[in-house]
């Protein structure tokens, strides 16, 4: 069945990925906020990467886990190509007026990150973990509840996907010392990653239900995973 909206979410999905990828490496936001003496500081695509778990939510709620994983499978294949050409990008020389004007110190330090062995080790792991737990635990409690109280979905698979993200994410990070992931800040930014993505989550809630409604009349599609193979290496 061709669905009309489907890619377009895809292409979406896939950007706010990239995009918050960048914004990781690129700096780590403070707003001087604490919460029980932990200081509420994270790196910045934490401001946009929560958009891509709604995403998530909504492709599978609507087309289903096996469209879903197809979308996860795609934006880990982007993200590495990214990370790949960023990394050739770096190794090539460096034009005289550019190394003066900017240089390669600069380009390093925004988009090394993205680039370097490590921070591509710790973002896909984490992306490819949360993203699937987040897809797996929304279409089995979609079957569970048949398909009532969405928002009991949408939260608890963000509860347990961004918590997994997270965990994997700034663990790694920090435990292969990816610039600006000391082990000092690593509750700081376990603890504010995650409630900040759940809380954008949460507070979203009331735009993900008409997004969903809509795109339910739109496709005249609402998928049950009831016989769904959920090994997620299956991309056929």
């Amino acid at each position: 069945m061709r669905y009309q909206y489907a890619d377009r979410i895809m292409a979406l999905f896939v950007t706010v990925l990239l995009v918050s990828n960048i914004a990781s490496s690129a700096k780590i936001v403070d707003w001087g906020v604490s919460l029980l003496g932990v200081p509420l500081a994270f790196d910045a695509g934490t401001l946009l990467f929560p958009i891509s778990y709604i995403f998530g939510d909504v492709l599978t709620e609507v087309y289903g886990y096996r469209f879903g994983r197809r979308v996860i499978w795609t934006g880990f294949a982007c993200s590495l190509l990214m990370s790949v050409v960023l990394w050739m990008v770096a190794k090539l020389p460096g034009e005289a007026l550019w190394e003066v004007n900017v240089g390669q110190g600069a380009y390093l330090a925004i988009l090394g990150g993205v680039s370097s062995g490590a921070i591509v080790i710790a973002s896909l792991a984490a992306y490819w973990a949360g993203e699937f737990s987040n897809s797996y635990v929304l279409a089995k409690m979609k079957i569970r509840t048949r398909g009532r109280w969405l928002w009991t979905r949408t939260i608890g698979s963000t509860l347990v996907g961004e918590g997994v993200d997270t965990l994997v994410f700034v663990s790694l990070a920090t435990f292969l010392r990816v610039p600006g992931f000391a082990p000092q800040i690593w509750l700081t930014l376990t603890l504010t990653n995650y409630l900040f993505k759940v809380g954008v989550e949460a507070l979203m809630t009331p735009i993900t239900y008409q997004v969903v409604n809509f795109l339910k009349r739109a496709e005249q599609e609402d998928y049950f995973d009831d016989q769904t193979d959920f090994n997620p290496f299956r991309i056929t």
